[in-house]
């Protein structure tokens, strides 16, 4: 299997940073996109959210699925998504930063597994969720992009991954989706 591989974190302010960004994404679409949403355990409605802005299928990741490209798959609430070279596991491992689902496991994973296929994204969100996994994903010879903090609503996310690792880019939630549609297309 050799599609790119998207990871999206987003966390408080993120919800709209969301649509506009599975909005972007081409017909057909080349990749694998999987999406962390600071949910915890209530229930979640974010795949027919999203679906309503995007022409890519939308569903909660199922334990043992295929990684099949021009689908996006969501974090189920309380799960991690852990990638694996052809699947993905939901798990209710420990919480990290407070959080389950949480970015660092599925970032760290998918880039574990895939390399430099892997486009790690970080959005608007609080805490430091998704630094480590985007230093995981560079170092394996991924692409790093974080939402600019001053356009975030919360922005200790985007800050604390560029603490973490050199992006390849700091930009606005508008530029990452047209580049993200450039590259999944």
């Amino acid at each position: 299997m050799t599609n790119t591989i998207v990871v999206i974190a987003a966390s408080a302010g993120g919800l709209e940073l969301l649509r506009i960004l599975v909005a972007a994404l081409p017909t057909p679409c080349a990749a694998s996109v999987f999406i962390v949403w600071h949910i915890g355990a209530h229930p979640s409605e974010l795949p027919s959210i999203l679906q309503c802005s995007s022409t890519a299928p939308v569903c909660f990741a199922e334990d043992g699925a295929a990684i099949l490209p021009g689908k996006v798959y969501v974090a189920p609430p309380d799960r991690h998504v852990l990638l694996r070279a052809m699947s993905m596991s939901p798990s209710a491992g420990p919480k990290v930063h407070f959080a389950r689902p949480a970015a660092d496991p599925m970032f760290i994973s998918a880039a574990e597994t895939h390399g430099d296929r892997v486009i790690g994204i970080v959005l608007s969100g609080g805490d430091g969720d998704g630094a480590d996994g985007l230093l995981a994903i560079k170092q394996h010879g991924g692409k790093v992009l974080v939402q600019n903090p001053d356009e975030a609503m919360a922005p200790s996310m985007p800050h604390a991954a560029i603490a973490a690792v050199h992006p390849d880019a700091v930009l606005p939630i508008r530029a990452i989706a047209d580049l993200v549609g450039r590259l999944c297309s």
